[in-house]
């Protein structure tokens, strides 16, 4: 029986990158995508040209009924084996004292309650062999000062769920782990106002350049399959040495 994983953020990015390798490797997928029909549209195309059943999900997942749906359309998949929770935003770079209270708040409801909703969600449907990866970042342990404290703050949030979810799910079979990307070449960079970050701040970076989405989608890949199976717990820095 074929694998079925849920991928939030999976239009565009690592979501879609994850998608496409997961599909390769013979999984179904459940595609949740928040708002760019065109985009989600293109991505199942490949998936179903890969050989893997999907279908798109067009939902918010800091809503639980839209989170609830999501996993349901999943389950016309089949069993659930896997979760990526990797839908996230960021906001403007900028001085923490000039953070807006609605900015806060979007990323709180997106990058945290978001995952939790579909972490608890599929917590109580995968079974003995089921494994969740949540997508971190490196900014969790480096701060991000002068640019977005707060995303930091909440990706550091991601990192003690994965430890705790990891503790109570084990006796259950089920594997909890995450992935800390550095920098990313992804349409993420534009939310924070600038667009070619990737390029403009590479120089930080010990290995001289931004990330590639499928290098980040080969550790997720390598999180949820057999190889892993004594990884739990796990924040898995893919982050060119930073």
């Amino acid at each position: 029986m074929a694998p079925v994983t849920v991928i939030t953020g999976g239009g565009r990015g690592i979501g879609a990158a994850t998608a496409r390798r997961l599909a390769t490797a013979g999984h179904h997928i459940a595609l949740c995508y928040r708002r760019d029909d065109t985009a989600a549209a293109a991505v199942l195309a490949d998936l179903h040209a890969a050989g893997a059943q999907a279908v798109a999900v067009r939902a918010d997942t800091t809503d639980p009924d839209q989170v609830a749906a999501l996993f349901d359309a999943a389950a016309q998949l089949g069993p659930l084996t896997g979760l990526v929770n990797n839908a996230g935003v960021t906001s403007r770079i900028g001085p923490f004292t000039e953070l807006r209270v609605d900015d806060l708040r979007r990323v709180v409801d997106v990058n945290l309650i978001g995952y939790v909703l579909c972490a608890q969600q599929a917590a109580r449907r995968l079974t003995d062999g089921g494994a969740i990866v949540n997508v971190s970042s490196a900014a969790a342990t480096l701060g991000s000062p002068g640019e977005y404290v707060h995303y930091a703050a909440v990706k550091a949030a991601t990192d003690t769920l994965t430890v705790g979810l990891s503790k109570e799910l084990a006796p259950r079979g089920i594997r909890v782990n995450a992935v800390a990307p550095g920098l990313v070449r992804t349409d993420i960079h534009a939310d924070s106002g600038v667009p070619d970050r990737a390029d403009s701040a590479a120089g930080r970076i010990p290995m001289g350049r931004a990330g590639e989405p499928d290098e980040i989608a080969a550790a997720i890949a390598w999180l949820l399959g057999p190889d892993a199976s004594y990884a739990t717990g796990t924040v898995l820095r893919v982050s060119g040495g930073l």
